[in-house]
């Protein structure tokens, strides 16, 4: 039996472990924003992401000449799975149109996680930098300019 806690392993667990910090980052400014999914919702996709990319990475390097295994063909389905997940979120009644942030929030933060599986730790926390600019400076900003819009018919 190989060690548990080798080399590979560890750096899976960073990779995982990242996902969800940076996942429960974004949560936690969904949750003080009052809104349906907050921080288990965005680790659970963050880190979900990021494990179906770390599998597809272990599968493709186990199995590197036996086989033509693309991970980036998961990476893909991943994408597909986040776009059913996040219209979950959106709720139309009558002519009112919620929960259009949170989705495009929570697939962004799958995109996140899908970083952190591939390694790419540092366009991981820029995303998720970019992501709170845009869901806590914007949010002002949108508030400031809504009484100069133009009401719909």
């Amino acid at each position: 039996m190989e060690n548990f806690l080798d080399v590979t392993t560890l750096l899976v667990i960073s990779k995982l472990g990242l996902a969800v910090i940076l996942g429960t980052i974004i949560g936690i400014e969904r949750h003080l924003a009052h809104k349906t999914a907050g921080m288990r919702t965005y680790a659970m996709a963050s880190m979900g992401s990021a494990l179906f990319i770390v599998i597809s990475m272990v599968v493709a390097s186990q199995y590197q000449g036996v086989t033509n295994f693309d991970p980036l063909r998961l990476a893909a389905q991943v994408v597909s799975a986040a776009g059913f997940l996040c219209a979950g979120l959106i709720v139309i009644r009558d002519s009112d149109v919620s929960g259009l942030t949170s989705s495009a929030g929570l697939w962004v933060s799958i995109g996140i996680g899908m970083a952190c599986g591939f390694g790419l730790f540092s366009i991981a926390i820029i995303a998720t930098l970019f992501t709170l600019f845009i869901l806590i400076a914007l949010h002002f900003v949108e508030r400031y300019v809504k009484p100069y819009s133009t009401p719909k018919d």
